[in-house]
């Protein structure tokens, strides 16, 4: 959703409240496509502090299924969304990349509230997932999830050197 900020940068002291949802039903990134499990609206409040100085501020939260860093089964995330940003609107785009500042969610005179929204979860994005303390992941040969159980494979970990060695064995093991 974009928001028309040429109202609100008229008059200093002005203020503006929005209730804003994720768009669509995934969130996306690099890091691939996440199910929305709860979208909450976030209460946005966009006000001119003067000197052409806008405050954003607001606060939700948005429940995403992430899968485990182990096992891979869908663990429910929720994001706390804390919105603090302030937007100095008489400075260019450029002069804004040169200063370092991150407000890729204003467009012109615009505020793009899917792009304010998409990077507050990126910041808050977990670097490990897990569905439980002791998840035990899944096996590196079968792929069988090993939370739910044990599978066949042989566990016995050779030292890789030595490898060569044991395929002869298994060549010519009597039988």
């Amino acid at each position: 959703m974009l928001i028309d900020l040429s109202k609100i940068l008229v008059h200093e002291g002005i203020q503006q409240k929005a209730e804003i949802l994720p768009e669509g039903d995934k969130f996306s990134c690099k890091l691939g496509d996440f199910s929305y499990a709860d979208k909450f609206p976030v209460e946005l409040t966009i006000a001119h502090t003067g000197n052409q100085i806008l405050k954003i501020t607001g606060e939700g939260k948005v429940s995403v299924w992430i899968p485990c860093s182990r096992c891979l089964e869908p663990v429910l995330h929720t994001f706390f969304i804390q919105i603090d940003e302030e937007a100095d609107m008489k400075l260019t785009e450029q002069e804004r990349i040169e200063a370092l500042d991150e407000s890729n969610f204003i467009q012109g005179k615009q505020l793009d509230t899917e792009r304010l929204l998409h990077n507050e979860i990126l910041i808050r994005w977990p670097m490990r997932v897990l569905c439980k303390e002791d998840c035990k992941g899944i096996c590196s040969r079968c792929g069988a999830n090993l939370n739910q159980g044990s599978c066949d494979c042989d566990t016995a970990d050779l030292d890789p050197r030595m490898a060569v060695i044991s395929d002869i064995f298994k060549n010519f093991k009597e039988v």
